[in-house]
């Protein structure tokens, strides 16, 4: 154990030492403390040049990214809106041919004058070609022979549209060629298409059409008379026609009738001198008109006698 003189020397020694380290110690706080009160002061703004933002864009792999452009502090004022300038397609006018210019038809044309026809088409096979006539000669034909349901509608109404597509075959080809073609390809006008493509027609009908008929619609129309049947107009000549027709087509029809009328009293008669008058006589009666018809051929007749009719 040291001696209190010894303790009494050291204790100036530690005093010393202490003060030391306790100097040390407020330099090492100050140093920290200066630094962040300087970084804690209000930054110097300086100046930084405007960029305009541009929309992102997708790159490919690797490319290098944009720079971004700097504007001018004044931008130039817009300029004044312009006109849009109008463009049509090639293909989607419409022209309409009113008779004043030679023209092709446009294909927009020409698909609605074919759908107007078509849906006109059941009126004009009726009243202005030979169907009327054909179908009711057929019609007459088959009840003549007294089956109502062979041949049915549908065959009859067949074999009667191509047989007037046949007898009409030369009418239908002046039409195409005198009126239809040449308009087609811009050669005539829409008016003189109609006249010349009526022409033809108008003389066929004409030729089936009978006085009576023709000069009763004449008599009641209210117009003066024409000076030759040429000048009969399409209004009063259609109806006359269709009256014709109808007069023709019950004319032949009478005549067809009149040999199965014949098998039908002939076998009524047996019948009737045999006692048997329970038995229905059109039964009896049928065979013998299918084989008298297909013995003459009937079917070849009637058609013939409808084609040579119109001759």
């Amino acid at each position: 154990m040291p001696a209190p003189a010894d303790l009494t020397s050291a204790r100036p020694r530690l005093r010393a030492r202490h003060a030391g380290w306790w100097a040390v110690g407020l330099a090492l706080t100050l140093s920290f403390f200066i630094p962040s009160r300087a970084a804690h002061a209000d930054p110097v703004t300086t100046p930084v040049p405007a960029t305009t933002l541009v929309p992102p864009t997708t790159f490919l792999p690797g490319a290098p990214a944009p720079t971004p452009t700097t504007t001018p502090a004044t931008l130039a004022p817009p300029a004044a809106p312009k006109a849009p300038a109008t463009t049509t397609a090639a293909g989607s006018q419409i022209t309409v041919n009113l008779g004043n210019t030679l023209s092709k038809p446009s294909e927009s044309l020409t698909i609605i004058i074919s759908l107007t026809l078509l849906s006109i088409a059941p009126a004009l096979l009726i009243m202005l070609t030979s169907f009327t006539r054909v179908v009711i000669v057929l019609s007459l034909t088959r009840n003549a022979l007294g089956v109502q349901t062979v041949p049915p509608s549908q065959v009859i109404a067949g074999l009667a549209l191509f047989i007037t597509f046949f007898i009409m075959s030369p009418v239908i080809t002046k039409i195409n060629t005198d009126a239809v073609q040449p308009y087609l390809h811009g050669k005539i006008t829409q008016s003189v298409a109609i006249q010349k493509g009526e022409a033809p027609l108008k003389t066929w009908m004409l030729k089936q059409t009978r006085t009576p008929e023709l000069a009763l619609f004449v008599d009641h129309s209210g117009q003066p008379k024409p000076a030759s049947p040429d000048k009969v107009g399409m209004t009063e000549l259609v109806p006359a026609f269709v009256l014709s027709e109808l007069k023709s087509a019950f004319i032949i029809g009478f005549v067809v009738f009149v040999p199965f009328l014949v098998i039908d009293l002939i076998v009524s008669s047996s019948l009737m001198s045999m006692g048997m008058m329970m038995l229905p006589p059109v039964l009896v009666s049928l065979p013998f008109k299918i084989l008298l018809f297909v013995l003459v051929d009937g079917w070849a007749l009637v058609v013939k006698s409808l084609i040579t009719s119109y001759r």
